[in-house]
């Protein structure tokens, strides 16, 4: 097995460019001795895309959820630079990307997974992916490999989903505010309750650092700023007929296809949200996975676990080379 990479190494590792990359972010970098790169840009439809795209080798694709951005990956970018190749968007209305009106961008999971699938296409991304997944972004990438199964060498699923709702477990209460009432939209969009809350509530060792709250709230700065943020709530697919719930359950009846496909389950045992009933679910789906629990740890376990964290992934990585 390799050694993990040294971090104070992996910091004085240039970022890779292309030649005709526009060098102007539509969101500036809020914390560039946090997250330490130069965002790359991709247009669609008139829409600007920031990602990372962050050394050689395989690629390992990693998705964030809400109310996060790429900036939740910032540490496992560093550490495995090295060895993969990391690429790491910004979706649309989230992080340095662009934030457009409902008029010019539907929000719809759908478009989300059309965007990555675009995404992928342009960086010539298309064999042997690595997919890290965490909240939204497990949704988003599993529906993407239902759509490619054979693309799909390795899954890292962290407090996510990528099937409907399981039984016994309820929408929590301030989803369930910001998805049905006008007080919760108001609230998410004037307040910044969502990004405010999940600051605070989603660590559960210890809280989050100022500088790395800020960063994390910075793209998200104004009423119009947290679109993206609310669309995801109120778009959470609970029952037929819901946007998006179709997508839901084709995935899920996709999954039996990674029965075969090397699987690492971390999980954070005091997330509100995707807690244990999610879990169990990800194990029926796919019993052969690698599992590690932390019954001390949150939604953000990135932030809570750490280190870790990080070298289970690392570890993993090295380990299992996959089909």
């Amino acid at each position: 097995m390799n050694t993990p990479p040294d971090l104070a190494s992996s910091l004085q590792l240039r970022t890779t460019r292309l030649p005709d990359d526009d060098d102007t972010p539509p969101f500036p970098n809020p914390a560039p001795e946090l997250y330490p790169f130069t965002p790359r840009l991709a247009g669609r439809r008139g829409r600007r895309m920031s990602y990372l795209d962050e050394g050689r080798g395989e690629p390992v694709v990693m998705l964030h959820g809400n109310p996060t951005w790429s900036f939740y990956y910032r540490r496992l970018v560093l550490h495995l630079r090295e060895s993969f190749r990391c690429i790491v968007p910004d979706h649309i209305g989230c992080g340095l990307s662009d934030k457009p009106t409902l008029a010019e961008y539907d929000y719809a999971l759908e478009s989300r997974i059309n965007d990555l699938e675009w995404l992928l296409g342009e960086r010539g991304v298309s064999e042997h992916l690595t997919l890290i997944l965490h909240d939204w972004g497990g949704m988003i990438g599993m529906a993407y490999a239902a759509r490619y199964p054979k693309r799909i060498k390795r899954i890292v699923a962290m407090n996510t989903a990528a099937f409907p709702l399981p039984a016994g477990k309820k929408l929590p209460w301030s989803l369930w505010l910001g998805r049905n009432t006008r007080l919760g939209a108001w609230l998410i969009t004037h307040c910044n309750a969502f990004c405010e809350f999940a600051a605070r509530w989603c660590v559960a060792r210890q809280p989050l650092a100022e500088d790395v709250k800020a960063a994390y709230q910075a793209p998200y700065d104004s009423p119009a700023h947290r679109l993206a943020v609310l669309k995801f709530v109120q778009t959470i697919p609970l029952r037929p007929g819901d946007p998006g719930f179709d997508t839901v359950q084709a995935t899920a009846a996709a999954l039996h296809q990674f029965r075969a496909t090397p699987t690492l389950l971390l999980w954070g045992m005091k997330d509100f949200v995707f807690d244990h009933h999610f879990l169990a679910e990800w194990k029926r789906h796919f019993p052969h996975a690698e599992v590690h629990t932390w019954p001390d740890c949150g939604h953000y376990l990135l932030e809570d676990a750490g280190e870790v964290a990080i070298l289970r992934i690392w570890e993993f990585l090295q380990r299992d080379p996959g089909p």
